[in-house]
């Protein structure tokens, strides 16, 4: 991480890109006394009701949201802010930061805080970010945080990992409250590699409670999960001691462990025999684990690295393996030493 500079920087006008239910969370917790907080949504609906009658009843229903929080359907609302938290779902990251090109501050933070991989190329977001704002500060939000918890402040721990310690330091400063903790961290692959891989796992979770395997097999992928995880991130350069971290393994054991996780429950659903169509179809919020595994699959594989447990989950997703064979070929796998190189 840089050196500290001595100076203060003022995050008094805060934007958010993205009106799902993680979006409006962050954008609750954010507006407070002193910071100007507005909220772009791509439903003009969500918008409307955000501002008309304070509640997201789309994606975050039931749940009183601050008057002073402003939406908007207009990515131009956006221009010059302080900072950006980006919370468009992975798949669309992309062109909604391109939208936004030309427009920011040199410097301006942009939190990435989808948890995901883009399909199409197999980047990270913040190779994403450095292609279409290159004139951005990147910093990634990531840990175990359900969006519920967040809006009705309960209390939450991440990892906020920044390029520019100084930035970080005077960032955290603006978005912590007592029961919203950021710590520091300055490993942006890491946080970002434990977000898109853990939802990957937590189907695989889903799928294991779903078909009646127990708890103790539940425990099992957690922890060999954990492994697949943090083999990667060493493979990609980043640093096991994230994995071990909030956005690591902090972010593993909840999403893998709660119905709430939309990834867990994805794989809930398909343990007990329903088609990734009709769940997908039901449902008005990303899985993005769904996206994640198939590309998850190929960096893998690129990268020599074994993801036995990632590499089923896409299987399944892809159509290429039953739920059934999947787990069957993962018990009969040979028996090794426990390492988390193996």
């Amino acid at each position: 991480m840089s050196q500290c500079r001595h100076m203060t920087i003022h995050f008094h006008r805060i934007g958010v890109i993205g009106g799902g239910a993680w979006g409006t969370a962050i954008a609750q917790m954010l507006c407070r006394d002193g910071q100007d907080v507005i909220l772009w949504c791509l439903e003009a609906e969500v918008a409307e009701a955000i501002n008309n009658t304070h509640e997201n009843t789309v994606f975050l229903p039931g749940v009183p949201l601050k008057p002073a929080l402003r939406a908007t359907t207009s990515l131009s609302d956006l221009y010059d802010q302080d900072a950006l938290f980006a919370v468009a779902p992975a798949q669309h990251t992309r062109t909604t930061l391109a939208a936004l090109k030309g427009h920011i501050k040199p410097g301006t933070p942009v939190v990435l805080c989808s948890k995901g991989i883009e399909l199409a190329t197999g980047d990270f977001m913040t190779d994403v970010l450095s292609e279409e704002l290159p004139e951005a500060s990147p910093a990634v939000m990531s840990g175990p945080s359900f969006a519920i918890d967040v809006a009705k402040g309960l209390p939450t721990a991440v990892t906020l990992a920044v390029e520019d310690e100084a930035i970080g330091t005077e960032l955290i400063q603006a978005i912590s409250t007592p029961t919203f903790r950021p710590y520091l961290a300055s490993d942006l692959l890491g946080a970002e590699i434990g977000g898109a891989v853990k939802n990957v796992l937590a189907i695989a979770c889903g799928i294991a409670l779903g078909k009646g395997l127990g708890r103790s097999a539940h425990a099992a992928l957690i922890a060999r999960g954990s492994a697949e995880m943090t083999r990667l991130a060493l493979a990609l350069g980043a640093e096991r001691e994230t994995m071990a971290g909030l956005s690591g393994l902090g972010d593993l054991v909840l999403t893998c462990s709660s119905e709430t996780s939309r990834n867990m429950s994805c794989g809930l659903a398909l343990g007990r025999g329903e088609s990734l169509d009709s769940i997908l179809a039901a449902r008005n919020s990303v899985t993005e684990g769904v996206a994640t595994a198939p590309v998850l699959r190929k960096l893998a594989a690129k990268h020599g690295v074994d993801m036995p447990i990632c590499a089923a989950v896409a299987a399944v997703i892809e159509g290429d393996i039953s739920v059934d064979d999947a787990i069957t070929t993962l018990l009969m796998r040979p028996n090794k030493a426990e390492s988390v190189l193996a």
